[in-house]
């Protein structure tokens, strides 16, 4: 990676983890319903002056009840729970003068037991290929479960992790296409990957939506979108170390050495 890459990488780790630290600091003063309505507000004003300017304000208009629930679904309520349930479980824990600590993992895995990439490698295993929708750049920081439940035990050992909150993230940031690529490696398969145009993935998936009834079209624009967090607190006070991202399929796990 570039200097410039990684100066943009640390910017963008900056700048989506501050909205979770601020979170934290609001729900002290603020209802749950404050701070949605703040964040949603700020972000309405900063973008609304764009969009003027773009002229694209008249093609919105028709379709407004569907922006307001897409931003109810996929905004305002998410950022409701999580505020309400840090401050419920903090005043509880505060209640019975016991220390709480709140770990927030990426994306989770573990070999053959999990829901996020043993699907993956079984989609794999059934087609021999894997589609990734816009080429898949957003980057993703896998983290083994073993590495959570030591994460875990660190936090209920540390006199430094009482009352705070931490992101554990994996040992590496990878573009999920990368990731796949992985566990293409991880089965001893070729990596074989289509890139699908976004616009193609939503019409195609909607003809194989009766193929796959668990799914959903945003699980293929996702890949997409970053989704990566900042664990240097986690790294000082718990001595975070998670392993790189070489998954090994389950049946596999004890004749690799």
């Amino acid at each position: 990676m570039t200097r410039r890459g990684w100066w943009l990488f640390l910017a963008l780790s900056v700048i989506w983890g501050i909205p979770y630290l601020l979170i934290r600091v609001a729900v002290g003063e603020l209802t749950p319903a404050s701070i949605v309505f703040l964040r949603t507000t700020i972000g309405t004003l900063l973008l609304l002056p764009a969009v003027l300017k773009s002229g694209r304000l008249r093609t919105l208009l028709p379709r407004w009840r569907a922006i307001l629930l897409f931003t109810l679904v996929e905004v305002a309520l998410p950022w409701w729970l999580l505020a309400d349930a840090e401050r419920r479980i903090a005043a509880a824990c505060e209640q019975h003068n016991v220390g709480w600590t709140i770990l927030r993992p990426t994306l989770i895995y573990a070999e053959g037991r999990d829901t996020n990439i043993t699907p993956l490698s079984r989609l794999i295993r059934r087609f021999g290929f894997m589609p990734l929708v816009g080429g898949a750049p957003g980057l993703r920081q896998p983290v083994h479960a073993e590495d959570l439940a030591i994460g875990a035990i660190a936090a209920a050992t540390s006199a430094a992790a009482v009352n705070k909150v931490y992101a554990l993230a994996g040992g590496e940031t990878l573009a999920y296409r990368e990731m796949i690529g992985r566990i293409f490696d991880g089965m001893r398969l070729p990596r074989r990957t289509i890139s699908v145009p976004p616009l193609l993935w939503r019409a195609g998936f909607m003809l194989a939506k009766p193929l796959f009834p668990g799914a959903n079209v945003a699980m293929g624009t996702r890949m997409m979108k970053d989704m990566t967090f900042d664990c240097t607190p986690a790294i000082r006070d718990l001595g975070w170390k998670p392993r790189a991202f070489n998954p090994v399929p389950n049946n596999q796990r004890h004749s690799i050495p």
